[in-house]
């Protein structure tokens, strides 16, 4: 080969890295090496190419099935060689594993911990490569990864994302220690404003035109009075 010959081929070869179609991976486009590869031509390879969009983290509750949505734009027509892969690694490490397979038709797992418990929510002519996830359990915390190809377009990104199932309505360990803390101390000031609530009213009403003294008051009035005749008329000190 010629100098001329070596340069068009770094120049090809340039011309695949930035598209993606090189060793190496570029502008975030990469290949899942869990999937068969597909040759592409390098001359067009830069026009093949799809665009996955997935949700970066999803909230469950335990036993409530989640939707895990995905969906892909495609420069090629949409046919029935198109394959859609999810796969999926716990948050404690370890291999993917593939649980789900869609071409043509879907292919549940089955096998493995997500067996008879992940079903097709897509739509592959609308673009949707969703899938649902029956009755998730705590154990089910990970990283979901959606992959579509659909030949010729077989390079694209790969959206991640992180599934986390909580109990419904559980409170944290956190949360439940600062409200064992906190309800004493909340209930003993609102048991003294509500005391001194009482006893500014009490004294507003005595200061008041016309308050009508209980029983007690009325009575110890009374003996007050009689005291003060006793000593008036027979010079009888009081007790």
């Amino acid at each position: 080969m010629g100098w001329r010959g070596a340069r068009g081929a770094l120049r090809v070869e340039r011309g695949r890295e930035r598209s993606g179609c090189g060793s190496g991976a570029a502008d975030g486009v990469t290949r899942n090496e869990s999937l068969p590869f597909v040759p592409v031509p390098s001359g067009v390879c830069n026009a093949l190419s799809l665009e996955i969009k997935a949700s970066p983290k999803v909230r469950a509750f335990v036993g409530e099935q989640v939707l895990l949505k995905c969906s892909f734009k495609s420069s090629s027509p949409i046919t029935e060689n198109l394959l859609v892969d999810w796969t999926y690694r716990p948050l404690t490490g370890g291999p993917m594993e593939r649980v789900f397979h869609y071409q043509s038709i879907p292919y549940p797992t089955a096998a493995g911990r997500f067996k008879d418990r992940i079903s097709w929510a897509g739509n592959v002519a609308n673009g949707d490569a969703s899938i649902a996830v029956q009755s998730p359990e705590l154990s089910d915390n990970g990283t979901f990864i959606c992959s579509v190809k659909n030949p010729p377009d077989v390079y694209h990104n790969l959206p991640q994302t992180v599934l986390l199932v909580t109990e419904r309505g559980k409170l944290s360990s956190a949360a439940l220690l600062s409200i064992l803390v906190f309800a004493p101390s909340i209930l003993v000031v609102v048991l003294l404003l509500v005391r001194m609530g009482r006893k500014f009213r009490a004294v507003k009403e005595k200061g008041k035109c016309g308050y009508k003294k209980s029983s007690i008051e009325v009575s110890d009035d009374r003996m007050c009075c009689m005291c003060e005749l006793c000593v008036l008329h027979f010079g009888v000190k009081s007790p």
